[in-house]
């Protein structure tokens, strides 16, 4: 089974935090937290391990294939809730693609 070249390029991309974005814990909420300008996201659980995955180094594909290892869960399932959220942030300017 071939894969679709979007879909290749797609988990080419390499995510990377916003300019003036940081993803930290923060003590006083004891969460996570996605500090963008004038914003902020607390992300869920799925979403922070997400994003702790994202250094501006890892492309998506490399992402993916870290948490199929780590979870009991179908690749194209992960694949989705990956390209979702990521996009869903980019959309917002808080991540780049």
């Amino acid at each position: 089974m071939s894969v679709p070249p979007d879909k290749m390029a797609a988990e080419e991309r390499v995510p990377a935090f916003g300019r003036g974005v940081k993803f930290r814990f923060d003590e006083v909420r004891q969460a996570w937290v996605l500090l963008a300008p004038e914003r902020l996201f607390v992300p869920d659980e799925q979403a922070v391990e997400i994003l702790k995955l994202v250094d501006g180094v890892r492309s998506l594909g490399a992402i993916v294939d870290d948490l199929v290892a780590r979870y009991d869960a179908p690749r194209p399932l992960i694949a989705g809730d990956v390209a979702r959220l990521l996009g869903d942030l980019a959309d917002k300017g808080a991540i780049s693609l």
